[in-house]
């Protein structure tokens, strides 16, 4: 099929759109569940990281709790227990086993110590560690620091020392330490006496002794005193590094200034050792930096780093004075790289499924189109008209199995209805295909009678003309009345039915319903029918024909199977096709009648033109059926396989009413040419006047010399022998025109010499003719008047030059091989009667010869059908020779058919027996078969045929129906056999 460009979509099959479609829904599924199993994870994740962040801000806070609330209650305990009274050394020194406790019981605290309002200061720090020891140059065996400063009693100077003690409280080493600066009534967390609290915890710091990140919680215990606990907050260091949810997460404690109390890791001393400031919280990371800078959106995120966080804050009551805040931050990618990898291996498990699936899906689907690929082809050898395609096996789908199920109707009601109309189509014969018409119909309405009436005439009448009851034709005369007439009072209603239009009509008729046709019930014993009538009509809507259909009415079920409306339908389209075909038999059969008649009436005008070849025309075809029905029926060897067919016959029939069509080109003059001089009339008359001049001109000399005085007896007898000379040569040639003897030689010079004789022209022959003679004149020399003239001329405008499309090249297409004259027409006098034998001169011979030619190319040009295609060659062999010498392509016997040689038979043997040509006389039966036997024996006609001829008598058939009764003569076979070379 041409494609149209760039505008037809390119198409795929079936099973590769399911395939897509399959691996496309998996692929969107598996997509889907992907982004939904990433998006839930996400989800999860997330709010588990916010319970996570919960549960740290709880467990932080908790911590805090843990660490201040046991060192409140120690402070609570130690505030009742103290008196106040620090400002004696002794009685601090008191508060060194409590301290000691104290500090025992709670890890967390750095120091314990008591200030008062003199400015005396009391602390004691447990030594834990050796880094503690090494920055306090302690002792190796001390445990305890205590510091004492005095600023009451009887000194006036401030009295500083430090004191070494063991686990047991042993004192190793007592330092005094001079110009002493420390005042505790300035520290932070020194309560003033009119404070606004009793209880105090100052902000996170740096401690400066041992350089923890810690803070005070103080209490005053009296008027006088604060009791105050220095708490180191590293645990919380270690509590936020064992709630790190990611190996990347960012989590840190800082207070509202920004400085970092907690954070895994933690190094809190800065550049300077010295320093007492604390690290920024910026100063940590880039995350907090960035936190620190910009913020966190709505959605808890933040960009940093080069990565997204994902942000919690929160606000610790305890910590410090203003409590602490609580920040965390964890990598999006860290956090849900669970999700992440949820997602992947969902790809990857989809991935795996659609690979796992496409083959899978591609057999299935091709499985599915299997069937639809079958209907396909199925459809296919439909339109090839290929009928025999295998049924399809069932399909799961039950569209499919629907769509196959219709299919298979659809072929057999195809098929069944191509067969009938190919049966219909294939007869020739109008009788043969009106039995053929009902029984194919009754076959489809299982029928068991079947009518059909034709319409006659341009009337309501109707004939019938087919009659088949049980599958056996039967008689037209079984019914009394084999005429329907729809005009007449009685006519059945289902007749009416049919005559108003309808196409169809069903119908149950009981025996007495059935009218005429109670016979044909009768015949198939049956007393009720369902009757199917269904007018027959043509390509203009013309009824033609009614077909009658008569089902035995048994009363089941199966009945009306029978008269359903599909079948009804199915029995009319088969009848619109054998109405066709019914129409195209009587539009062929007429059109056969007018090409007939038409041929026939030709043949008659070509008869007719010539008076002296009548009925020729007609004669040939009558012989030529004869000779071949002859052959048909002949036993003999040479004719066993000529068995002609009917459109054989129709060939034959026409090409031998046609075979001298070609003769309407041939001027009549020519083929009536009974005298040598004729053409238009006999120009005889022309020398009769020259002849009857010169008899004038010797009265002339006799006259003229008697005037003179002459002897007139010698003058009497030149004039007599002059007259009598001129009639003797005018009767010569009168006899040499006649064509009926053949010339001698002696003939032929004697009309020389009789040419030699001259007369003398005083008229301008030039006047007066048509411009084609003068044209002709141009080509001899003008001589001045009077002109002498032989008595017999041969002229230059007696000359007809051959018009180039009338010549004939040696190797035409058409296989023509005659020769053709210089000249169309060479009218000379003495060139006419110098004709040999008969009438006609070289240049006539070929006119009348060409009308075969003629014949050829105007059957040629014929539209025939091509089972017709041969007439040209049987028309235009009837004047072949059996050894190639005839005309016009000098065919042999074996190159020609064996109809054109029984035509060359029949047209010889008409010619020779007719009895209305002018140059003749019509011979009778042993003349014309003499000289037949003649030409067989020289190999110019067929020696089989002209056996059958004369073994069958056909000529006396032929003699009996056209021959006078005077021609027919007894005719000896067997030695005109023999004479043709064919007896013993």
């Amino acid at each position: 099929m041409p494609k149209t460009a760039s505008a037809k979509k390119r198409q795929f099959p079936l099973h590769v759109h399911i395939s897509v479609m399959f691996t496309l829904l998996l692929v969107l599924l598996g997509v889907a569940l992907g982004i939904f199993n990433y998006v839930q994870a996400t989800r999860i994740i997330l709010n588990s990281s916010q319970q996570v962040f919960s549960q740290i801000e709880q467990d932080v806070q908790q911590d805090l709790l843990h660490t201040y609330q046991p060192i409140r209650q120690a402070l609570n305990l130690l505030s009742l227990g103290t008196d106040g009274t620090t400002d004696q050394f002794e009685s601090r020194m008191a508060l060194l086993k409590p301290f000691v406790q104290t500090l025992n019981d709670n890890p967390a605290l750095a120091a314990l110590y008591l200030g008062d309002n003199q400015g005396n200061f009391f602390l004691v720090r447990p030594l834990r560690n050796q880094a503690t020891k090494n920055r306090l140059k302690a002792p190796q065996q001390a445990m305890y620091q205590v510091w004492s400063i005095q600023r009451s009693g009887l000194l006036s100077e401030v009295e500083s020392k430090i004191l070494f003690f063991d686990e047991s409280l042993s004192l190793l080493e007592q330092r005094n330490k001079a110009d002493e600066t420390y005042d505790p009534r300035a520290r932070s967390w020194f309560i003033p006496a009119r404070g606004i609290t009793d209880q105090l915890t100052t902000s996170p710091y740096l401690f400066f002794s041992t350089r923890e990140v810690g803070t005070t919680l103080s209490r005053r215990s009296s008027a006088k005193a604060v009791i105050g606990a220095d708490l180191t907050l590293s645990q919380l260091s270690t509590t936020l590094a064992r709630h790190k949810v990611t190996p990347g997460t960012e989590i840190a404690l800082f207070d509202d200034t920004g400085q970092a109390v907690a954070y895994p890791d933690y190094q809190p001393s800065l550049a300077d050792p010295e320093s007492t400031h604390l690290s920024r919280v910026e100063q940590l990371s880039p995350a907090f930096a960035a936190l620190t800078r910009h913020g966190i959106d709505p959605d808890h995120r933040l960009k940093a780093d080069q990565r997204q966080w994902i942000v919690s804050q929160a606000r610790l009551t305890d910590g410090g004075l203003n409590g602490l805040h609580l920040a965390l931050m964890v990598p999006e990618d860290e956090l849900l790289g669970d999700a992440y990898q949820l997602r992947w291996e969902g790809a990857i498990v989809t991935l795996a499924i659609l690979l796992l699936c496409l083959p899978l899906g591609w057999l299935i689907s091709r499985l599915l189109v299997k069937p639809l690929r079958a209907l396909v082809q199925e459809a296919e050898a439909i339109r090839r008209f290929d009928f025999n395609y295998p049924a399809i096996q069932h399909s799961p789908v039950l569209e499919i199995d629907q769509l196959a199920a219709s299919m298979r109707r659809m072929k057999e009601t195809l098929a069944s209805f191509f067969e009938i109309t190919a049966s219909l189509s294939a007869h020739t014969r109008f009788e043969p295909l009106l039995q053929s018409v009902v029984r194919e119909t009754m076959k489809i309405a299982q029928a068991q009678a079947g009518l059909i009436y034709l319409t006659e005439s341009e009337g309501p009448h109707f004939a019938l003309k087919g009659l088949i009851i049980n599958d056996q034709p039967r008689d037209l005369s079984t019914l009394t009345h084999p005429a329907l007439n729809a005009q007449e009072r009685e006519y059945p209603p289902w007749l009416r039915t049919l005559h108003e239009g309808n196409d169809s009509v069903v119908c149950t008729l009981s025996h007495a319903q059935a009218g005429d046709l109670q016979p044909v019930m009768q015949a198939f014993d049956s007393q009720s029918v369902h009757l199917i009538g269904i007018r027959l009509h043509n390509r203009h809507g013309e009824t033609v024909g009614i077909l009658v259909l008569l089902l035995n009415n048994s009363g089941s079920r199966e009945d009306q199977e029978h008269l359903r409306a599909d079948r009804i339908a199915f029995i009319k389209a088969v009848s619109g096709a054998a109405a066709v075909s019914i129409e195209s038999q009587r539009l062929q059969a007429r059109q056969k009648q007018l090409l007939d008649a038409f041929i026939q009436l030709l043949a008659g005008a070509i008869d007719a033109k010539s008076p002296y070849t009548g009925s020729h025309c007609q004669r040939v075809p009558a012989l030529t059926l004869m000779l071949a029905q002859a052959a048909a029926a002949s036993q003999h060897t040479a004719f066993a396989h000529y068995q002609p067919t009917d459109e054989e016959w129709e060939a034959l029939h026409i090409a031998s009413w046609l075979h001298d069509c070609g003769k309407v080109t041939t001027p009549e003059y020519v083929v009536d040419k009974a005298t040598k001089l004729e053409t238009l009339y006999d120009r005889i008359h022309e020398i009769r006047t020259r002849f009857e001049v010169l008899k004038r001109d010797a009265w002339v000399s006799y006259w003229q010399g008697k005037a003179l005085g002459a002897d007139e007896k010698q003058l009497a007898q030149a004039r007599d022998a002059s007259l009598g000379a001129l009639d003797d040569d005018f009767a010569f040639v009168a006899r040499s025109n006649l064509g009926s003897e053949a010339m001698a030689e002696a003939d032929l010079e004697r009309l020389k010499t009789i040419a030699l004789r001259t007369w003398t022209r005083t008229l301008d022959d030039r006047l007066g003719v048509s411009w084609e003679e003068n044209k002709r004149q141009a080509t001899r020399t003008e001589q001045a008047l009077p002109v002498t003239e032989s008595l017999l001329a041969d002229k230059p405008e007696h000359l007809f030059v051959r018009n180039e499309a009338e010549c004939m090249e040696p190797d035409n297409i058409w296989g023509f091989q005659l020769d053709v004259p210089a000249y169309k027409f060479n009218r000379g006098e003495l060139y006419n009667l110098s004709i040999n034998r008969g009438t006609l001169t070289r240049e006539e011979r070929y006119i009348i010869n060409n009308h075969i030619v003629q014949t050829i190319l105007m059957l040629k040009h014929l539209p025939f059908p091509s089972y017709l295609g041969n007439i040209a060659e049987i028309a235009g062999g009837h004047h072949e020779k059996m050894d190639g010498t005839g005309y016009p392509k000098r065919l042999k016997r074996e190159e020609m058919s064996l109809a054109a040689r029984m035509m060359a038979i029949a047209d010889i043997f008409e010619a020779l027996t007719a009895s209305d040509r002018p140059y003749k006389r019509g011979k009778t039966l042993s003349e014309a078969l003499s000289i037949m036997a003649a030409m067989c024996h020289d190999a110019h006609i067929d020696p089989q045929l002209f056996a059958l001829f004369m073994h069958e008598q056909i000529y006396m058939q032929y003699a009996q129906r056209f021959l006078a009764p005077e021609q027919v003569d007894s005719v000896e076979v067997d030695v005109l056999l023999r004479k043709a070379g064919l007896g013993p």
